[in-house]
């Protein structure tokens, strides 16, 4: 089992990243974070935590972003996954249009070249165009794109509740068996 890099740009919505950390400590697989400038600054501001106290409150081992030759950029590395959670519009740009100038690029286009996992959680409202072309691009590439849009048949009550339903997506996707949140069985309505 290799490790799972989780990365967290300047978009809005830092508590995904957080909880994903969080989750993935709880099923003890090891974990390395890649914090973007912008990154800290949201995490700073809407989390109340610097990246050091994030990884050390789960276990991650914290990477240097301008660090480009990193372990979370290598292709030998015995690495599972890139999850970019939250990822900003000017990430998905940058990767987009090949751009490795920080170790949040780097790892995320080393991940495409190695066929590895690469996960992107869009936090913007609403899209522009070129988000949406970017995107598109990159799913075409074989990246999975997860937007930070929960749903609401389970009638989530609280903010964790909305988080955890991106959760269980991330989760399902780099086929980690889970019990956060209610399925979907058809006998609903």
């Amino acid at each position: 089992m290799g490790e799972i890099v989780v990365a967290i740009t300047g978009a809005s919505g830092a508590i995904y990243g957080k909880r994903l950390l969080e989750i993935l400590q709880q099923h003890n697989r090891p974990t390395r974070l890649v914090v973007s400038h912008a990154g800290e600054i949201t995490l700073q501001h809407e989390c109340e935590m610097t990246k050091e106290e994030l990884a050390e409150a789960t276990g991650a081992y914290l990477e240097n972003e301008k660090n480009i030759g990193a372990k979370s950029a290598s292709g030998s590395a015995k690495i599972d996954a890139v999850i970019i959670c939250p990822c900003s519009g000017t990430t998905l740009g940058k990767m987009a249009a090949g751009i490795s100038d920080n170790l949040v690029t780097r790892s995320a286009i080393v991940a495409m070249k190695e066929r590895r996992k690469l996960i992107l959680v869009p936090r913007e409202a609403p899209y522009a165009t070129v988000h949406l072309e970017n995107m598109t691009k990159l799913s075409s590439w074989g990246s999975i794109i997860i937007p930070a849009s929960p749903g609401f048949y389970n009638h989530p009550k609280t903010i964790d509740d909305l988080v955890d339903f991106i959760m269980a997506r991330i989760l399902d996707h780099i086929g980690m068996e889970h019990q956060i949140g209610k399925r979907w069985t058809g006998d609903e309505i």
